[in-house]
């Protein structure tokens, strides 16, 4: 169970980030808000990795995305929002999972998400804010059938060994493991992400949110726009437009851009 003790003008800065209103109890209701304000306010990004800034997990997070207005990957997102969450009185698990990629299996642990019990029912909720084609919304943790989301259709289906596996629109996404995890479970596997040049997190150069109607992707110079089944591609020109594009988008301020790892054939920027 999370511990994380986070002050009231933390909380208060938190809610604030993400446009929530603070909920007078840790009810379901306020669980669906808190999730939902997350996935649609706070890019999932590796842009550090290819800045080669430090970067902490769990509630160290916080000041990543509430401070500085930045998103973050699984183990920042949703190890800041484990902390928010325990503090609002919700009952909180940290749990891993290895993610599927087309058939691979990515690390052990590789993926971080929540189990989530609120004050008003014993019914345990799987939160997940840090998975780019996750739910928008809370998943029933022991519901075995399909359930309709805003991202699409989802389901959580018995795997061996006691783990379970979750599926988006049929493909499977991830599997987890149901045992209790801590943040620092994840530490040598984060460390891996940030150093090496093979890692996902370096490959890959991107920036995303979801929209009402789709989904913005920055990956490199590209900004993929999917809208209403539409799709438009837009190939920025030089660094401000880029900034601007970061700014626009995401909100996303940037002193310093990082560069794709296809432009300098590093696999990462330097």
């Amino acid at each position: 169970m999370t511990t994380t003790q986070l002050a009231d003008a933390t909380v208060d800065a938190y809610l604030e980030r993400i446009g929530a209103a603070r909920p007078a109890r840790p009810t379901v209701e306020a669980l669906f808000e808190l999730q939902e304000r997350h996935v649609m306010t706070v890019p999932y990004e590796t842009l550090d990795f290819h800045l080669r800034r430090p970067q902490p997990i769990g509630a160290p997070a916080i000041e990543k995305i509430v401070g500085r207005r930045r998103g973050g990957t699984c183990y920042e997102l949703n190890g800041s929002l484990s902390a928010l969450l325990a503090a609002l009185g919700f009952e909180v698990d940290v749990l891993g999972a290895r993610v599927n990629d087309g058939g691979e299996w990515g690390a052990v642990l590789g993926h971080m998400l929540l189990r989530v019990v609120a004050a008003d029912s014993p019914e345990r909720w799987l939160v997940d804010v840090g998975y780019g084609r996750g739910p928008r919304l809370p998943l029933r943790f022991g519901e075995r059938g399909p359930q309709q989301d805003p991202h699409g259709v989802f389901q959580v289906r018995p795997a061996p060994l006691g783990d379970l596996d979750v599926l988006r629109d049929g493909k499977l996404q991830y599997r987890v493991e149901t045992r209790p995890r801590t943040v620092g479970d994840f530490e040598h596997v984060w460390w891996w992400y940030r150093n090496d040049l093979t890692s996902p997190m370096n490959a890959n150069l991107y920036c995303t949110l979801p929209t009402a109607g789709g989904r913005v992707t920055l990956s490199g110079d590209t900004l993929t726009l999917r809208e209403n089944g539409s799709r438009t591609t837009v190939v920025f020109d030089g660094d401000e437009e880029l900034r601007e594009a970061y700014r626009t988008w995401f909100g996303v301020e940037l002193d310093e851009l990082p560069r794709s790892p296809v432009s300098d054939g590093a696999g990462r920027a330097g």
